[in-house]
């Protein structure tokens, strides 16, 4: 039997990038999993028709995680197609890097809205459905440790999302519900081309400070959520888990 046989997961921004590589990888270890998505409706479609056409069982859901209402219909119709939610994947985020003197309030709200209370919302929704054994896992990043400039509104609201994850952990796990977060380091996706990272100066030296000498795949990500969504990390809870590769 695979990892997450009769499991339903809930993946938040997974039309594209570390999202729908979470998303598939578990389906691929048997859980019905809904592949959420604001506005690329096409993405989440093709990432739940390639996990349906490999046998397991996907729903794409549109849903802005930073809107209450959009936030508990998007876990509803989660419950309501599959039964139950024992998997929440809070992925949805964005990112942008400015100097201090170009930060705006536009900028500072939008990061904000999406990448913290977007988590909130959706965890909020989520916890009255989630049961004994449940995992939520949070999406940081590794910018947290290295602080890098220009990204004083980004590092914050990681900044957030890790001291939110100790929080959630406390609350929660008297009710055996596990909350962690994965904080990647650089990785190669279709966001990170189109930033201009891929290829550029920035990543020759990101590759340079990583002992494992690379930048990372979607998948090493996904690997990890895996890990985190099932019984083999049944004792940890509360962790922030840096996927970079050894990059501090």
């Amino acid at each position: 039997m695979s990892k997450l046989t009769g499991k339903v997961a809930l993946v938040t921004g997974a039309s594209k990038g570390i999202g729908a590589a979470i998303a598939t990888a578990l389906a691929a270890e048997g859980a019905s999993v809904v592949v959420n998505y604001a506005s690329s409706k096409e993405g989440a479609e093709a990432v739940a028709a390639r996990i349906n056409a490999a046998g397991g069982k996907a729903l794409a859901v549109r849903g802005d995680v930073s809107k209450q209402a959009e936030a508990k219909a998007l876990v509803d119709a989660a419950v309501q197609q599959f039964g139950r939610l024992d998997i929440l994947v809070n992925n949805s985020g964005v990112y942008g890097f400015a100097p201090l003197e170009q930060i705006t309030e536009d900028d500072f709200h939008r990061h904000f809205n999406i990448n913290v209370l977007g988590l909130l919302l959706t965890t909020q929704a989520a916890s009255p459905h989630l049961g004994e054994g449940a995992s939520i896992i949070n999406i940081g990043s590794v910018v947290t440790r290295i602080t890098p400039p220009h990204s004083a509104v980004y590092t914050g609201t990681k900044g957030a999302v890790d001291a939110i994850t100790g929080v959630l952990s406390r609350e929660l796990g008297p009710r055996r519900i596990r909350v962690n977060a994965i904080n990647p380091g650089m990785i190669e996706t279709e966001g990170t081309h189109t930033a201009g990272f891929i290829g550029s100066d920035f990543e020759s030296g990101t590759v340079a400070q990583t002992p494992l000498g690379r930048v990372g795949q979607p998948q090493d990500i996904a690997a990890v959520a895996v890990f985190l969504a099932s019984d083999d990390s049944a004792w940890l809870t509360g962790e922030q888990l840096l996927a970079s590769g050894g990059l501090r």
